[in-house]
């Protein structure tokens, strides 16, 4: 053995091959630790102390390669000032550079997964041969950071530029085939010729069959750009960069400009160029945020599984009610694995529902992701049925009938006699009460809310909503059937609204407010998008439908009337009175055309300020502060009044339920992360400033003794 260690070992294998092993103890998966970092220099000196090595496979004993820096170790780095942070990680670099001076050639032999540094150390070698199942990519744009190991010097030099900015700056994971096409590894082989061909590719470049000098001096030396041709690549990746990335994302402009600038440096000025671009964006809140939205989902997720083994696992789903909704929930339960019934009450709902299936796995075959085959494989974990015959068989069985309260009590009243009597019933309300959906139930203990947004497909999120009366075990069940579902579940307590819609409500009453006050609610719009929501209120308001939206409020003013009900007929009720429903009839606070791609697009319509006159006051103009501020603050408010209600156990889950739920800025981290980075003690001041306009906008005692404390949330 020429090295062992707690992450690696390296031991002598035939004709002066050495073997340097990842396999992390303790871990079920290989990282960058600082362990990890210390071992590798530790191994690479001892590799070349020993003086009897002609090469060097690198390998792992793990199902994956490496999946990258250890994530939980940047919050202590990124506090350190920018110049100690660069500082710290050149002086890492010389570890990875330190492999890649070894005076003999080296090949990774990448198994499974390789992320961020896990490229990078294969980079740093002179082949890479990878299996045909394994995936790879620099992901650092992702956590608002870019590549510190090395990548952004050694890609380049390796793929092209073209090929690194396009891996770099979209963060993808990558495919075999791509990897070989863009030259980032040297060959592809099956699983399980992939440690043959490893030795095979060493013993060639022992032997002098193949150069390795000649790639690794590519890897040393400047890029091999003219002038002309650098500037032809990299300005213009800039511009589109920029373009796709938007102007809350600086990371990966920053690291095609850092590549610019160290593609006229030899391989060491360049790694300072690099570890000065990693320092800045360090510092910068959109990486605090991506970082702790990174940590809080693998924490909520964590969690989720953990109160999943408190039940037994789900075999079988069912869905009562087959429209785009119960259509929606059975592709999703059968895409993931999970056989379902779908049940209705007419043949017109179960064609509806499953041509919602259909359509949905039509465009994953149209986009190469699944083949004809197991697209029909799908289907068939789909059962439309007319009848309750065989729902005794299923063990979460979901309501996403009508949301009207008492065809609900209906239907769960029925259904509840055909299920077994340790089944879970759970309804897919997004307004309504569960403990009031509850009040017919034989079994109570074994009813809660699973509310999914829309669409299932696409929304991560899934409310677990817990009644008075709801059993540990239904709970456990059903965040074990939304995890099996390939979902975010958020277990919350009964209230109107539950977590996301009750705190998305102040946010819209806001909006209503301030167009009646005479703003205008496209220029409303414009703010909030700029401010980095997905779209704005009244966009918001269309999209999910104006009907949909003013009988959410209705739920929401009769459970909060201090702050949530008013005097006033709202913007959205007048829509509603004129048939305009939004993208549903083409008609809301815009219309809407097809496109040539037969995309829904809006636009305006000046009638409807016709709708609106005599209801709203004269139009003014409002400062950009003020409509971000005005609508943030009352959702921020509601955001700490369900963690005093104890709606929710954590500031974390409420974070990710927002980004999960309504497409909360990422960047911002979430209506409390967002608090903190604006400062508490600002936040409260910003929040006093509008008090006199009524409920939203009042600060409460704990926040304010929060405030002055200097205290976190997340502490």
């Amino acid at each position: 053995m020429i090295y062992s260690g707690k992450a690696i070992t390296v031991r002598a294998l035939e004709q002066g091959i050495a073997e340097l092993c990842f396999d992390l103890t303790d871990d079920s998966v290989n990282k960058f630790n600082q362990l990890t970092l210390n071992e590798l220099k530790e191994a690479t000196a001892a590799i070349t102390a020993n003086g009897k090595v002609k090469g060097l496979l690198v390998t792992s004993g793990k199902d994956g390669f490496i999946v990258g820096a250890d994530i939980t170790e940047f919050g202590a780095n990124f506090t350190r000032s920018e110049e100690e942070i660069a500082a710290g990680v050149y002086e890492t670099n010389k570890i990875f550079s330190a492999v890649e001076d070894l005076p003999f050639p080296t090949v990774t032999a990448i198994n499974g997964v390789a992320l961020g540094g896990g490229l990078e150390m294969a980079l740093a070698t002179d082949f890479r041969v990878m299996a045909d199942t394994a995936k790879i990519g620099l992901p650092e744009v992702k956590l608002g950071i870019m590549p510190g190991f090395g990548g952004t010097v050694r890609l380049p030099r390796v793929a092209g530029a073209d090929n690194a900015i396009e891996w770099i700056a979209a963060g993808k994971e990558q495919r075999a085939d791509k990897a070989m096409a863009d030259g980032v590894v040297d060959a592809v082989v099956t699983g399980d010729k992939l440690r043959e061909a490893g030795l095979d590719l060493l013993s060639r470049a022992i032997s002098g069959e193949l150069d390795y000098k000649a790639k690794r001096q590519e890897k040393l030396e400047k890029l091999k750009l003219n002038d002309m041709e650098s500037l032809m690549v990299f300005e213009t990746a800039k511009g589109f960069v920029a373009g796709q990335a938007g102007k809350h994302y600086p990371a990966p402009v920053t690291a095609v400009k850092s590549m610019q600038k160290n593609s006229t440096l030899g391989r060491d000025d360049a790694l300072k160029v690099e570890a000065a671009g990693i320092a800045k964006l360090a510092k910068t809140t959109v990486a605090a945020s991506l970082v702790n939205l990174f940590l809080s989902d693998q924490m909520l997720m964590k969690k989720g599984k953990t109160q999943a083994k408190a039940a037994k696992k789900v075999e079988k789903g069912a869905v009562l009610g087959a429209g785009i909704m119960g259509g929606g929930i059975a592709y999703q339960s059968a895409y993931k694995g999970t056989p379902i019934m779908m049940k209705d009450i007419a043949q017109a709902g179960l064609d509806l529902g499953m041509g919602e299936a259909a359509k949905l796995l039509s465009k994953m075959v149209e986009r190469n992701r699944m083949t004809p085959g197991e697209m029909a494989n799908v289907l068939t974990k789909i059962t439309p049925t007319l009848s309750y015959e065989g729902i005794d068989t299923a063990d979460v069985i979901v309501e996403a009938v009508v949301e009207n309260p008492k065809v609900k009590h209906a239907v769960l009243a029925e259904v509840e006699n055909h299920i077994r009597k340790d089944a879970v019933l759970a309804s897919n309300t997004s307004t309504i009460s569960i403990d009031f959906l509850a009040q017919p139930l034989k079994r109570p203990e074994n009813f809660c809310g699973m509310h999914f947004f829309n669409p299932v497909h696409k929304m991560p999120l899934v409310e677990v909503i817990r009644g008075a009366k709801t059993s540990d075990t239904a709970v456990a069940a059903t965040v074990g059937y939304a995890l099996a579902m390939g979902k975010k579940p958020v277990v919350v307590r009964d209230c109107p609204g539950f977590l996301v819609n009750r705190i998305l409500s102040p946010y819209m009453g806001c909006f209503m407010q301030m167009v009646h006050e005479g703003a205008d609610f496209a220029a409303i719009d414009k703010v909030m998008e700029k401010f980095g929501w997905p779209m704005g209120p009244a966009y918001l308001c269309d999209v999910v439908g104006i009907d949909t939206g003013v009988h959410a409020g209705e739920v929401m003013s009769n459970g909060f009337p201090d702050r949530m009900k008013y005097e006033f007929k709202t913007a959205s009720e007048l829509l509603y009175e004129a048939k305009r429903f939004g993208q549903k009839n083409n008609k809301g606070y815009y219309n809407y055309e097809t496109d040539r791609k037969g995309r829904l697009q809006k636009v305006a319509d000046a009638s409807v300020w016709d709708l609106l006159k005599g209801h709203v006051a004269e139009r003014k103009e409002f400062s950009e502060e003020e409509i971000s501020e005005r609508l943030m603050v009352s959702l921020c408010l509601e955001s700490v009044r369900c963690l005093e209600d104890n709606i929710v156990d954590s500031a974390m889950e409420l974070d990710m339920a927002l980004i999960y739920g309504i497409g909360f800025p990422p960047f911002h981290g979430g209506a409390i992360r967002y608090m903190e980075t604006v400062g508490l003690a600002n936040f409260v001041a910003i929040a006093d400033k509008y008090a006199h306009l009524g409920g939203l906008y009042q600060v409460t005692d704990k926040l304010r003794a929060k405030a002055a404390a200097g205290e976190s949330y997340f502490a």
